[in-house]
């Protein structure tokens, strides 16, 4: 019980509040998307820089065989010509393109720079087949390596690209 105020009457306790109701949302949230629509395939292309497309198309079609399948600019800069290499269809996953910026330096190999790109082949006996043509092309490829179930060589691309050509060991 309370305690009586001054002129003994009983004090009594306010009642509470209800809560206030949430603020809504600004905007609702966005729905879960399923897991499954947002799974990654594959690599589609990738993109490198170089400073020649002329020396650039000697060594990826006429060295490696990859196909020209897209000679244009590039869209975000219509001042770089911008090929792109693959499978004669184009398809994503066998594809890299490069854009041309003639003055543009040297760049610089650390966090932030990709350090190469690997093309498969079907075997060991390819891989083999490469190092020799490679060789006879001078293009200087490394030995053939062994490691971690893979049999690779390394070589240059015109502009110091790492290019590894690779097979299941």
């Amino acid at each position: 019980m309370s305690a009586p105020d001054a002129e003994g009457a009983e004090e009594r306790a306010a009642p509470e509040p209800p809560p206030a109701a949430p603020e809504p949302p600004a905007t609702p949230p966005a729905a879960p998307v399923p897991r499954q629509a947002m799974r990654l395939l594959g690599i589609h292309h990738v993109t490198a820089i170089s400073r020649d497309l002329e020396a650039t198309t000697r060594f990826y079609r006429d060295t490696l065989g990859l196909t020209l399948v897209r000679a244009a600019t590039n869209d975000d800069d219509p001042t770089a010509r911008h090929f792109w290499f693959g499978d004669p269809a184009g398809t994503p996953g066998t594809l890299m393109s490069f854009l041309e910026y003639p003055a543009m330096g040297e760049g610089t190999v650390g966090t932030g720079s990709t350090h190469h790109v690997a093309f498969a082949v079907g075997s060991t006996a390819e891989l083999d087949a490469w190092h020799g043509y490679l060789t006879e092309r001078g293009a200087a490829p490394t030995e053939v390596l062994e490691r971690g179930g893979l049999r690779s060589l390394y070589v240059r691309d015109p502009d110091g690209h790492i290019v590894e050509i690779t097979a299941a060991a």
